[in-house]
């Protein structure tokens, strides 16, 4: 009989409902979840979700709890599909679910810079990193609709406390079971570039999405300068990536304008969670990059007057939310 894979998954959104999908339909894996607002939903109804890849399915996970803490156990895997907001108080959340004699830390998630609180936080537990291209929803608490776009790239987030041989079995193990899931995914060997890929992409549209309230196409098309600026804060985020030594290259920026303009007009998670008066992912998205160029010396004006804009955007939402 194959070895049971324990794992629980942090974050119950849409993504987390799909990866959470994802790793149920191993029959290796004993899946809990840490649901917040969907619960009630997912406790008593379990997780109905609706894909144009995989087809309609509803599942119970194995354990469906409010924190990690009630778990009462450690995991093989744990699993980081939050939102990245807060970044550095979510280790201490996690530390009754890891033994980092065994347990590997797993965080999908966009971002830069996403993994320095786990590696500081457990320095002896590997560390996978992996991005997500994944298209879903959440529209009311337990449904989830998946749509075709599904991809994820994953890699190592290296320690010199560990052995690489360690860190490529884990990598190999959690690689099967998003195999057995069915779902496409690629193993990097510098899992950096993609992520700072997607920050290039994130930092253009979830920022001028959620400050012009408009999608992709309407903001590209709203006067002769939105193109040329979009092209310029790519740019910026590129010179970036390049002084903190991932080798991004510029025609980056024409592969991502000819990717958006290909697809149809979308906005952003970031302009959802703007529209619903939700704390945003602006940190590991701009502040990272802001940060890094002012420790650089990188002149980046466009993303800083973004990340400007948007702070006080996220300031007003969490000053309204704790009213």
């Amino acid at each position: 009989m194959a070895k049971q894979v324990n794992v629980m998954l942090y974050g119950l959104g849409a993504i987390g409902s799909f990866y959470a999908f994802i790793l149920n339909q191993s029959k290796r894996v004993r899946l809990t979840v840490v649901a917040r607002s969907n619960y009630e939903a997912v406790k008593n109804n379990g997780l109905h979700i609706s894909s144009m890849n995989h087809g309609n399915h509803l599942f119970r996970p194995a354990k469906v709890l409010r924190t990690p803490a009630e778990a009462g156990e450690t995991f093989d895997y744990v699993v980081c599909v939050h939102k990245a907001i807060d970044q550095s108080s979510v280790p201490k959340q996690l530390e009754p679910a890891i033994d980092e004699k065994k347990t590997c830390i797993v965080i999908v998630q966009n971002g830069v810079g996403n993994e320095d609180p786990f590696r500081e936080a457990f320095p002896s537990s590997p560390i996978l990193s992996c991005v997500t291209w994944v298209g879903a929803k959440q529209d009311q608490p337990g449904f989830v609709t998946h749509m075709a776009t599904e991809n994820t790239k994953i890699g190592i987030f290296p320690s010199d406390k560990l052995e690489a041989a360690t860190e490529q079995s884990r990598l190999q193990e959690f690689a099967s079971l998003l195999r057995d899931g069915g779902t496409p995914f690629d193993i990097e060997d510098n899992i950096q570039v993609q992520r700072w890929e997607k920050v290039v992409w994130n930092c253009a549209w979830n920022s001028l999405t959620t400050l012009t309230m408009l999608d992709t196409h309407s903001w590209l098309a709203s006067s002769a300068d939105s193109t040329p600026m979009t092209r310029t804060l790519m740019r910026e985020v590129i010179d970036v990536a390049r002084k903190c030594g991932v080798p991004l290259q510029y025609d980056l920026v024409d592969t991502l304008i000819d990717r958006i303009l290909a697809m149809p007009p979308i906005g952003s998670s970031m302009q959802t969670d703007c529209k619903m008066g939700r704390p945003m992912e602006i940190d590991v998205i701009l502040g990272t990059p802001v940060r890094k160029a002012k420790e650089l010396g990188v002149p980046v004006p466009t993303l800083e007057v973004l990340y400007t804009l948007l702070q006080a955007i996220d300031g007003r939402l969490k000053a309204n939310a704790a009213a």
